[in-house]
Order: C-alpha cells, then structure tokens, then sequence
C-alpha cells in the first residue's frame, strides 16, 4: 500500500471511531459489516462511500493488518528461539556434523588436486589465473556467490642465470642450473616449468670468493667472525632449511657480502644420503633445487601498509624495501663441486653436512663463483577468489577461511593439497546447505593469489578491509600444505586450542592405528600441542600479526624434501605423501568442523582461560632469559605480571559468564530480547580480546607488525615459536651492546606490552574502568 493511501485509511479509521454509535450499533446490536474488495488498485472509484462502507473497511483491514503482525510476532519468536542451546532452527545443528564428516570423499579430493596440479601454475601466469577460474566455477556450482578481488602488485621472474666456478689450475665450470628430468615422472618433462629462482632478488653480476656460512642465521655470522674470516666482498654459500633465505641474503648484505648462493643439503632433504633418491625414494634427487622469495616484508612491496588496488599508490622500484644482492638457489650436486675446492679452516660440527665429501670447509676460498643474474620485475594483476556463505542470523560476523592457489611448479603439497581440501569443504557445505543446514555467521572462503612471492594476496586483501575486519572477523582458518606427511602438526592462538583439541576426537585416525585423530596426536612424541604462529610464511600472517584476528593453520607433517622443487607433483603425493589420500580426508573434515562451529555455536568458543596461562608462562620464559643475560635490577617484568594476572581473572570471568547464560537460557522462560542483545554482548567482547593486543605504532622497526606477543622477531623471521617480538628485539640488542639505553629500551616494550595485555582484559570485561 503506498504511503498517501495508508494515511487516508488511518485518517477513516480515526473519524469512524468519533462517529455518533448509531453508526456502529443498532437497537438489535452491532451492525452486520460487508467486506467491499475493489478488484484492482488502478480500478477507477464508483462513487463516494457510504459512512457504513468507511467503517467496514477500517474494521476488515484492522483484523488483516493484525493478523500480519501476529504472524510476523510468531516467526521473530521461532527465529529467536533458534539461537538458543537446544532451539529448533535448521540454522545449525549437530546432526549436520556427522553428515558432513560422511560426505568427505577421498575420490573427490584426489579429483580436485589432479585437476589443480595439470601444469605448472606461478602468480601472475595464464595458469594460474585458469585454476582461479576454475575455483570460482565451482564455488558457482555449489551455489555460494562467488567474485574476484584484483590487485596490482610487482612481481618478477628469471630471465637469465649462469654460475661459474673456478678454482686453482685453470679451473672452469659452467654450473647446470636445472633440475633432471625424471623418466618415471611425467610432470617433469614439461617446458612451462619456471626455473630456480629468488623472486625479487635483483639483477647483476658479480665474482667472488666463496665463505660457506652454514644456514646463514645471524649466529653463523657471529662464529665465522670468531673465526677470523672476512664476509665482506665474498659470495655466501649458505644450505637451506635452517633461516629464512631473505634474511639470510640481508644479514649477508649488512656483512657486506656481493651475492648469495643457496642450497639443499642432503642432510635436510635426502636423509643424509641414506635411502636412495626420487623417484625410488621420497627424497630429492642431486639436481633439485629450492625456489622462493627473499623478499623480508609482507604483501606488495610497493603498496606497504595499504591495498595495491587499481589506481592506488604505488612506492617507486629505488624505495621499496627489496633486496640489494643478488642470489640463487642450486642442487646439492653442484654444491658438493664448490666444496670440494673450497679450503680454509673446517667448519664446525654441526655445520657439516650430508654431501659426499670428507669434510666441509668454510673458505675463504681458493673457490670462486661468477654469477650473472637477470631478472624481468613489472607489475601484475592478481586474483583472489572470494566466496560468501551468508549467515542466517550474524551475517556481519565472518568466519574467514583461506588458502592460497600459486604454486612455484605444481604445488601438489604446498599449496594445491590444501586447494583440494577447500574446494571439498566447500562442497561439502553444499551438501548439507541442500538438506536444510545454515551456519549462523557468514562463512568467507578465500582462495589467495601470490603467496609464494610474501602473502601478497590475502595482505592485500586485509589492508583493504581492514576496517571491517576489526569489527566483523570471528577467525581466520588457514589451510596451506594440508598433507606433508605423518602426523597432526597444527598451530593456532590459544584461544582456539579447546575448539582444536575437540574437533580432533570427532575425527578417524587417518593412519588406523587409533580411533581419532586426537588420540594419535596425543600419543606423538610432543604430545597433543598446539604450535604458535609468532613466525611468518602463510597466509595468516595479515590476519593475526596486522589485524589481530584469531588464526589457525591446520596439516599433516611439516618440512617436506620436494618443498619447491618441481617434484611436488601429483606423483610423488600419490607414491609416497599420501598414496590412499586418507590424511586428505582427516584435514578437511578437521578444517569444515572447526569453521562449522565457529560459525554455529551461540557463544564463540573462544577460550581465553588457556590465552592467560600461555601468556603466563612466556613471563617465566622471559624472565629466566633475563637473568642469563645478566639484565640489570632496573628492568623488571613486574608490569607484565600484573597485567597477566588480571586477564586471568577477567578470561575466567567470562568463561564462567558463558557457561551460565547457556545453561539457563535454554528455556522458554526469558525474555528472548534480552537474550540476543546478551549473546552478541558476550560475543562482541570475546572478539574484540585478540585486537587488545594489537599497537597501532606496531614492533619497532617494523611498524607493519602490530601484534605485540605474536609476530616474527627481526632476524629469525620463519621460526613460529617467536612470541614477545617487541622484548625479543630490544633483549638482543642490549644483551650485545650493555648500554643502560638499550636497557631502557627493554622496560619500554615491557611496558608496551603490559599496556596492550591489561587492553585484552579490559575488552573481556566489557565495561568502562571505574576508581
């Protein structure tokens, strides 16, 4: 009814109502009323109505209208009543578990990855942007609304490479850059293949003696230097594997090093030599070789901090943050050729390796190394994939989940295992949305572009959202090397390992010699622990280090031999990662649980108790750090013990707040207003926790970092474990240079960080301080 119309009948009901009774009533009681319906709104009017007629239709339309309400009264009460522990919605529910946990097929995860994996798939390939179509397609199929996010970001790829060696007596060899051909393997014979390489590592050519600098971690420099052998103007060779290859080519540039060499040493990736080679044997053949960035920032390097959207602003090539040296990576084969005619002094014990050589030796020299490299860096477009399960009662609440689809060759490990574990998942939500199921959040699935070249994709993807993200994000879930190997290797924040641990007792053992997968974790060398995410390379390094949102990454096993290489193919998973793709099925049922709970349950399951204990015992860590570094009687922990002390108090505070609204909220008798309002409280609160740690002016040094307990530490960017970034910092710079400011610098994060736990328990508090 338009508007002018539904006043003109409110204006007849009201003049009815002051009429004389007789209009209403007679001497035999109330007047028998007749419904006059015209048969169309455009019908032209017959004439004026009697005051009867006025009155009948006022009447007629009152009891329509409230019949409306009433109907409209009894769905906002069914919808309600859905929210509750035990409601009646086809919203959620637990029997939509056990049918999704059925439905997930390991003839359809081996179907994606063959799919996926076909041919050799690097950002900013044709390739690549056919396996985005080809997710975006199935995502259509499956009836969740699918677009792209573009972004244009700098990427680069080899041109040209050579390295020569020589050495005393005219010695001269061209060095053969590229990984063999493997009979048996057909994915190893295809001419798109990209050769090893490091992106971003810019063009030249240099010769040099060669220094063997073990992983090339700050401490390996420290020993060369005891030893007395020069850094500067030499060529580092250093095995990868142990540091990340960008900060291993930066500690060597400060060190005045003109080139890196980087290699896969046996002793890391073929067994020390001792079970034979691929194809025969999982382990990398001589001629494989790592590729990667040494790139040490995170997203474009040209749009730090913002989104590389179409028209943003974009830094010029000379003040981005890129690399200075140019550098390589080589087989172990022609590694073992530079050792042996390297000299010098022996390398210390546990910098020898696994070649066939008697001993390593660091140099400098008699070896030398001609490196010419030639790089072609330019701007590309790159596409994530998003797609959006809307929620049915928070649909402004997102559950994100990700993992990202560039591969350096084919990526049947990293990442395409866990591409098929995604598109599986996805499916499987298909499924059961068909019988009736709808989570209660939106659920976003991410497939990101450019990872392999420093989570360019999803960074992107963050900066650009970020305002939303701080208010709307429950979690975010990362899938990226899904199958390994052998056993449950997850790492998450703390406040997620309870949801963790109990979706695994959901799940068979993949391997059959338990009944779930959390007995087998249990029964692991390490126990049922969860690992941390205070290292960087994947994709949950915007959401939890930038943006502060809760982050998972979930797979089975951990370093790889083939990781890299062009023999991470769909041959080498289906001889020796997983032949039956039974750890496949384990991880995506594993990934579609947690993401269903989280985006079901009624209060998050958010667990903030086992968050303050972790905190508490990183204090205790730090402290006895402290004292063997000798640290002065002025630095003291005392404000971060506080601050632990009452988030403590404050997470068991709200666990226990949780438990009660749940358990007596279950009835009809309350009042289901006040119930939603009190949920999304609880909730807003129990999201809003992980931000408290955030500092807007981020780690020192690397402001991009904001995360003060979970974001890398400045030399050892790879390492997971790192937690206290900001104290870890200061702690080594003063611990080498004893200066009362350094320790100064030390209180300073210490207080930093006290100021952003005590901002997490205030957010689980929800309330404004009081004297």
């Amino acid at each position: 009814m338009e508007s002018s119309r539904w006043f003109r009948w409110w204006d007849k009901c009201i003049a009815a109502g002051e009429q004389p009774e007789s209009l209403l009533y007679n001497e035999n009681g109330p007047r028998i009323m007749r419904l006059e319906i015209s048969s169309s709104p455009f019908q032209r009017d017959s004439g004026p109505q009697s005051p009867r007629s006025r009155v009948v239709h006022c009447i007629n339309r009152c009891v329509i209208y409230g019949t409306l309400l009433l109907v409209i009264l009894l769905l906002i009460w069914w919808y309600l009543l859905s929210g509750l522990p035990g409601g009646g919605s086809g919203c959620c529910g637990g029997k939509f578990e056990q049918t999704y946990i059925d439905g997930v097929y390991k003839e359809t995860i081996r179907a994606y990855l063959q799919d996926i994996t076909a041919q050799p798939h690097v950002a900013g390939t044709p390739e690549n942007m056919a396996i985005a179509d080809y997710i975006r397609f199935a995502f259509q199929r499956f009836g969740i609304p699918t677009h792209y996010s573009d972004y244009e970001v700098l990427l680069s790829y080899p041109l040209n490479r050579t390295l020569i060696l020589t050495g005393p007596g005219g010695l001269s060899v061209d060095l053969h850059l590229e990984e063999e051909v493997v009979d048996e393997d057909p994915y190893t014979k295809s001419s798109k293949i990209i050769p090893p390489f490091h992106c971003y590592s810019p063009s030249g050519n240099v010769e040099a003696e060669v220094v063997y600098a073990n992983y090339g971690s700050l401490e390996d420099f420290a020993v060369l230097q005891k030893m007395g052998i020069k850094i500067n103007g030499s060529i580092v060779l250093a095995r990868s594997g142990g540091t990340f290859r960008g900060d291993v080519v930066h500690h060597a540039a400060d060190l005045g090093a003109v080139a890196v060499i980087t290699y896969s040493d046996p002793k890391d990736f073929a067994n020390n030599r001792t079970g034979g080679y691929y194809p025969q044997s999982q382990w990398l053949p001589p001629s494989g070789a790592q590729r990667g960035t040494v790139f040490r920032g995170v997203g474009d390097p040209l749009t730090p901090g913002w989104a590389s959207t179409q028209g943003a602003e974009h830094l010029d090539l000379k003040d981005a943050n890129l690399p200075t040296i140019p550098s390589l990576p080589i087989s172990a084969q022609n590694a073992e050729s530079i050792f042996k005619v390297l000299a010098g002094q022996e390398a210390p014990r546990d910098w020898q390796g696994g070649l066939n050589l008697s001993v390593y030796r660091v140099g400098r020299g008699p070896a030398k190394l001609n490196l010419t490299y030639v790089a072609e860096q330019g701007i590309h477009t790159i596409s994530n994939v998003i797609g959006i399960i809307e929620g049915c009662e928070e649909p402004d609440r997102y559950v994100v989940v990700g993992n990202h689809r560039d591969a350096w060759v084919y990526g049947a490990v990293d990442p395409s295992s866990g591409t098929a574990a995604l598109l599986t998942m996805a499916e499987g939500f298909s499924k059961i949305m068909q019988q009736g199921w709808r989570p209660r959040r939106s659920i976003l699935l991410a497939s990101w572009d450019a990872e392999e070249y420093g989570m360019i994709g999803s960074t992107e993807w963050v900066e650009e959202n970020l305002g939303l993200l701080g208010g709307s994000a429950v979690a975010y879930i990362n899938v990226d090397c899904a199958v390994a190997g052998s056993g449950f290797n997850p790492k998450a924040t703390p406040s997620l390992d309870s949801l963790l641990r109990d979706v695994t007792r959901m799940v068979q053992d993949p391997e059959g010699n338990y009944a779930t997968v959390f007995d087998a974790w249990q029964m692991s060398q390490t126990g049922a622990t969860v690992g941390r995410l205070g290292g960087g390379g994947s994709d949950y390094e915007g959401f939890l280090h930038h943006a502060g949102v809760p982050s998972m990454d979930l797979g089975f096993g951990d370093a790889y031999p083939m990781y890299h290489s062009e023999y991470d193919d769909l041959h080498w998973m289906e001889k020796f990662g997983d032949p039956d793709f039974r750890r496949h099925v384990a991880v995506t049922r594993i990934w579609g649980l947690v993401v269903m709970k989280l985006a079901c349950y009624p209060i998050l399951p958010l667990d903030y108790q086992t968050y303050a204990r972790e905190l508490q015992n990183y204090a205790q860590t730090t402290q006895k750090q402290f004292q063997v570094a000798k640290a002065p009687s002025s630095v003291t922990l005392a404000p971060l013990k506080l601050a632990v002390g009452n988030l403590i108090n404050a997470a068991y505070e709200i666990d226990k707040e949780s438990k009660v609204f749940q358990g007596t909220l279950g009835s009809a008798n309350h009042d289901l207003f006040y119930f939603l309002l009190r949920r999304r409280s609880i909730n807003d609160r129990l999201m809003a926790a992980e931000r408290g740690l955030l500092d807007p002016e981020g780690v020192p040094r690397r402001t991009w970092f904001k995360h003060l307990v979970y974001s890398p530490v400045a030399n050892d960017s790879y390492n997971t474990a790192n937690h206290f970034p900001g104290i870890m910092d200061a702690l080594a710079i003063a611990e080498d240079s004893s200066s009362l400011k350094d320790w100064k610098a030390v209180q300073n994060e210490i207080w930093r960080l006290s100021r952003a736990v005590t901002r997490m328990q205030l957010a689980l508090v929800g309330k404004l301080t009081q004297p």
